[in-house]
Parts: structure tokens; sequence; C-alpha cells
């Protein structure tokens, strides 16, 4: 049976074209040929032009040797880290004290 695969909206190939393109550049200030590069990350040269053309098929592995040879593999700890969107919903779900019920009606008058 063949794999399926789910489309990719346009938006997020866009975010991966760039990402590529970030990749390739630090790449270049580094002087890396793409062989060497390629080498360092255990990968071929067909899979790293892959990667900065931003192909949705590149494992999340493959990125992140790509970034630990460019020594930028920390900025990877800044993905997802304030979720601010799901602290507020968190927040909404929990019962409010009456202390806070009091201070809330107060407010709202």
């Amino acid at each position: 049976m063949a794999k399926k695969t789910l489309p990719i909206f346009p938006a997020a190939l866009k975010q991966l074209e760039s990402l590529g393109e970030r990749m390739r550049l630090a790449r270049l200030r580094r002087n890396l040929t793409t062989e060497l590069f390629a080498e360092r990350m255990g990968v071929s040269r067909e899979t790293l032009r892959r990667l900065e053309k931003g192909d949705p098929t590149i494992a999340m592995g493959t990125y992140l040797r790509a970034l630990r040879v460019l020594n930028l593999d920390a900025d990877i700890d800044a993905v997802a880290k304030d979720d601010e969107l799901g602290r507020k919903l968190q927040d909404q779900a929990l019962p409010m004290s009456r202390s806070t019920r009091t201070l809330s009606r107060a407010k709202n008058g």
C-alpha cells in the first residue's frame, strides 16, 4: 500500500523555502562547500540541495544536524517556547475562586 502524504499549505511551503534559504546563506557565510557541508551533516549533496530548497519531505533530524554543523542548534530551543495562546486557553479553563469572582463582578459593575 502506498504511503499517503497530506498536502502542505502554501504558507508552510513558503516558510520552509525561507528556512532553506537562510541555511544556505549561513553555509555560504561560513565558506562551506556543499560537499563539505553535506559530509559533515552525514547526508548526500542531493539531500542538502533539497533542504536548501525547502523540500517538505526532509526529516526534522536533518535540519537539526544542519543547524549543529552551522553552530546554530541553540536556535531550535526558541521554537514554540512561548505558547501564549495555549496559556490563555488554559487560564480560561481554570475555575475562579470566590474572591476572584467578587473582584470580577466589582470591575464589570
